[in-house]
């Protein structure tokens, strides 16, 4: 039985996430996004905060919290942060790079990676995407093979988010072509200024424009033995149980994001005038509120009954794809209906509502497009 009361610690967890938020991650965002601007100081105070940390055992820096409380804190964090580029870069960051460090390193690589990853003194990025494949991962070109006591990587990765930023790229490349996907793709730790590591040409964006994202070029780049994460052939395994997590707790962030949207509309709907009423009045208004509403609880339900699932050790991975299809295309539909009671306004920066359209856009593609998630659920589903 799923038990969805919050205990006080996690009300007070997610309080007090929204307060800092509020008070020191919000200053002159529109101005960032229109610069493209990451701040490397307000990712220093999240870390400050155990933002980048927050399943990771206390022993290695983080909060040690289970993905129900997890969620619940990146939900606290898409609702007190406008700048959804940064949310993003926490969420890429966390989700795709430190749990699969936490999960799967070694005692040495853990001591030596995870106090710094969680405190935001450096900055991962998850190197899986590349130019010919996209989200089709068992088409990887980049290889790993083996020179003396360690591995010579070539090879392009694109769409890295926190790549040009990056300090550490937690990356996949094929290390046994014989073996193929199943048994033949291994993850590597690649430090930046490792040889032959070159962050490639970073991207503009029509939204997320404060989260950096670019190409990682590889060119015969040396990592010792002691870089293999989790073992030889274990790519698809560490990929798959970081992406029920992300897929989970970005959707997380998603509902606070909506939660805020939400409260704009309600507020400007009440205060808005039309023909002498309040737009509020108005079924195609309000009928919009209550579709947003309706939205929030139902991807709420989702995103916690997958984490639970994730914190009992079920299979996951169905329903972490259910919540990632649903809850980014209720994101969409929330941000689209708020800029049209907006009206013109919403269309205009000063609002802060278009931002929030545009960010929201890049949800249906990012953690594996919704068509691959479709085709995943209909694989569960026997078809």
């Amino acid at each position: 039985m799923i038990d969805f009361g919050y205990t006080e610690d996690q009300l007070n967890l997610k309080k007090e996430i929204i307060r800092f938020a509020k008070k020191e991650l919000n200053n002159n965002v529109i101005e960032r996004d229109r610069q493209q601007t990451f701040s490397r100081d307000l990712w220093q105070k999240c870390g400050e905060m155990g933002l980048q940390g927050l399943p990771v055992p206390e022993e290695y820096g983080g909060l040690g919290l289970n993905a129900v409380s997890t969620a619940i804190a990146l939900e606290g964090l898409g609702y007190g942060c406008e700048d959804g580029g940064l949310v993003f870069s926490i969420c890429a960051h966390l989700l795709a790079c430190v749990i699969p460090v936490w999960k799967y390193a070694t005692e040495e690589q853990k001591q030596k990676y995870l106090p710094r990853l969680c405190d935001g003194s450096i900055i991962a990025v998850n190197g899986m995407t590349e130019p010919s494949s996209g989200s089709d991962a068992f088409n990887m070109s980049t290889k790993a093979l083996p020179d003396k006591d360690g591995f010579r990587i070539t090879g392009t990765k694109t769409f890295s988010s926190n790549g040009p930023i990056a300090d550490l790229a937690i990356l996949y490349a094929m290390s046994d072509a014989e073996k193929g996907y199943y048994g033949g793709i291994s993850v590597f730790l690649v430090e930046r200024d490792t040889p032959g590591y070159i962050p490639g040409q970073k991207f503009e964006k029509m939204g997320l424009r404060t989260s950096p994202i670019g190409e990682i070029v590889l060119d015969n780049a040396f990592v010792p033995g002691n870089a293999v994460l989790g073992g030889l052939g274990a790519g698809p395994t560490i990929f798959a149980y970081s992406m029920d997590w992300e897929r989970i707790c970005i959707a997380a962030a998603h509902i606070g994001t909506m939660e805020r949207l939400l409260e704009k509309a309600i507020k400007y709907s009440k205060t808005r005038k039309a023909s002498g009423n309040r737009i509020s009045s108005y079924q195609a208004i309000s009928h919009k509120i209550v579709d947003m509403k309706i939205r929030i609880e139902t991807s709420r339900n989702l995103v916690y009954k997958a984490a639970w699932l994730l914190d009992k050790g079920k299979h996951v991975t169905m329903d972490a794809s259910i919540t990632k299809v649903y809850v980014s295309e209720a994101l969409i539909k929330c941000a689209m209906d708020t800029v049209q009671i907006f009206g013109g306004y919403g269309f205009t920066t000063e609002y802060e509502v278009e931002r929030i359209l545009r960010d929201s856009m890049a949800g249906t593609i990012y953690s594996g497009a919704n068509e691959v998630q479709k085709n995943i659920i209909a694989r569960w589903l026997g078809l």
